[in-house]
């Protein structure tokens, strides 16, 4: 049995358990591979190895973060590393430290900013132009949205994904 890390053309992850590498195609082609989230059955196999960025995923939404110029807002400290309870650790140290700085981030973003959603690449446009108020964002954006404020200039951040998201 192959376990396999799926997405589907929604951007949406998920995992599943194949026979073999054979049998994850075949069920594909005959569309019996769907997303539990929307239905789709445009589903790929997503990159397994850890901290491996891809960038052949299109217009999947990334989440960014954007905070007004005037604020000297500092990311939150990180939390100490989790106690492994059992001699086999599935993550190490370093792991688990950094997925706990990751989610500490992404609850400090979510208390200190207001979070617009997809509409992120208009909502921060408007507040570079002045013609919204000046305040802290965040929401999704795709590819072709980041590169388009990144040449008007406008100040954001992508966030990495919190690694348990999708389980």
């Amino acid at each position: 049995m192959i376990r396999y890390a799926l997405i589907c053309d929604k951007a949406h992850e998920f995992e599943s358990w194949f026979p073999s590498s054979a049998g994850f195609e075949q069920q594909a082609k005959r569309g019996f591979v769907t997303c539990p989230a929307c239905g789709s059955a445009k589903v790929e196999r997503a990159i397994m190895a850890p901290n491996v960025a891809r960038s052949d995923r299109g217009a999947r939404m990334i989440e960014a973060v954007a905070e007004p110029a005037s604020e000297g807002t500092t990311a939150p400290s990180a939390p100490a590393p989790a106690e492994v309870a059992a001699p086999l650790a599935l993550m190490g140290e370093k792991e688990i430290a950094f997925r706990q700085m990751l989610s500490a981030l992404h609850a400090h973003v979510a208390e200190h900013a207001e979070n617009v959603g997809k509409g992120f690449a208009e909502e921060a446009l408007k507040i570079h132009h002045g013609e919204s108020d000046d305040r802290p964002i965040y929401g999704e954006a795709t590819p072709e949205d980041a590169e388009m404020l990144q040449e008007e200039g406008v100040a954001f951040m992508p966030l990495p994904r919190l690694p348990g998201a999708r389980n």
